[in-house]
């Protein structure tokens, strides 16, 4: 990986990320494609339409289905997808915490049970470093003990001994690794943990962040704190983040969130919001958000949101995407993903240029003004 911070705002941050399938300029918001696609999507509107230098896909869900090893055999992500460009895998942490009732963090790796045919699985950190090898993920993630918040602070002491001994485990392994030539075009993130808890986030940062990591993440967020919680515990992180490489906020989230936390020093973000939102009815537009499904929009011959130029506002009207909806149309579920995809790339781009142009308070100012209105 080559990193290039090209500029700052204040504390945000225009960067270039080099991996060896793309170019990717942040800040950067990461379609997430599960089980190797995105939701109502395929790789030529990634492509072609979207124009998406990185999407994410996830270990867990992959391991479970179709398998990593059948995956790997079918020429790994980009050649069993065809997607060209660069992908993320996530550690499948996140996933083992969501579905809590049928996992149980230990203090060697995550006991789990699958949630397609119930069958017992063990991730242990070198366990979900072989799966995303055979994954052949540009930027790995590694495995995490994430806690739900709020929580006791032993169970976040706890979390973060466990995240730092599997992140001393997990660089050890996968340098051994590459010294073997597995995986040397691969790059690896580590996640820092430690809940809204100020100490907590100083020690986790400080550990990991000695280690020789390529990046490195913020997770345990946008798990039921408030946003300004979220806020707080981002900007107090990132100083003590490297400036040399990329910072990456897991799971995050509304346009408002990641507008606020480039303010605060990230790069890279991702969220399936904008597509199962999209699915379920929620628009987002440069004014706000907006329900396609009220009976307002049966005779509104306008596109979604008069400043987009995405491919479904230059074709079809907020009435045609009304009736869609309302008629269960699967139509529907392309178009408005298309259309809330573009529109939060198109917001990572526009802050990147005021990063550049060092106006980003000014953009800031204007991204809320515009939904004031």
């Amino acid at each position: 990986m080559e990193f290039t911070l090209e500029a700052t705002s204040g504390k945000a941050r225009a960067c270039t990320i080099k991996t060896a399938h793309s170019t990717i300029t942040t800040p950067i918001f990461m379609p997430v494609g599960t089980v190797g696609s995105v939701k109502a999507l395929d790789m030529h509107d990634m492509t072609e339409i979207l124009g998406t230098e990185i999407i994410l896909a996830n270990t867990y869900h992959m391991y479970l289905r179709p398998g990593d090893e059948t995956v790997a055999k079918m020429g790994k992500l980009h050649g069993f997808t065809t997607y060209p460009k660069s992908f993320l895998t996530d550690s499948g942490g996140f996933q083992a915490f969501s579905l809590s009732d049928i996992s149980k963090p230990t203090e060697t790796g995550i006991e789990f049970r699958s949630h397609i045919d119930g069958s017992r699985h063990f991730f242990t950190p070198q366990k979900v470093l072989d799966i995303q090898y055979n994954l052949g993920s540009d930027i790995m993630m590694i495995l995490d003990d994430l806690v739900a918040l709020p929580a006791d602070r032993k169970r976040i002491a706890t979390s973060i001994d466990r995240t730092t001994r599997w992140a001393e485990e997990s660089i050890a392994y996968h340098r051994d690794q590459q010294s073997k030539g597995v995986g040397v075009d691969q790059n690896i993130f580590a996640i820092i943990q430690g809940g809204t808890d100020k100490e907590f986030r100083t020690k986790s940062a400080t550990e990991l962040c000695a280690l020789d990591y390529d990046g490195f993440a913020i997770g345990g967020l946008s798990v039921g704190e408030a946003n300004q919680e979220m806020y707080d515990t981002v900007e107090h992180t990132t100083q003590y983040m490297p400036e040399n490489k990329p910072r990456y906020l897991m799971g995050v989230g509304t346009p408002e969130d990641l507008v606020e936390n480039i303010d605060r020093g990230v790069d890279m973000f991702d969220c399936v919001m904008p597509t199962r939102n999209a699915r379920n009815g929620t628009l987002f537009t440069s004014f706000g958000k907006m329900n396609i499904k009220g009976a307002a929009f049966r005779y509104d011959e306008r596109p979604i949101d008069p400043e987009c130029d995405c491919y479904t506002c230059r074709r079809y009207s907020r009435s045609y995407i009304h009736h869609l909806f309302r008629a269960k149309e699967y139509t529907y579920y392309r178009l408005a993903s298309l259309h809330n995809l573009h529109y939060y790339l198109t917001l990572m781009r526009q802050a990147r240029e005021a990063i550049l142009a060092d106006r980003y308070a000014e953009f800031k100012q204007e991204f809320y003004a515009k939904r004031d209105r």
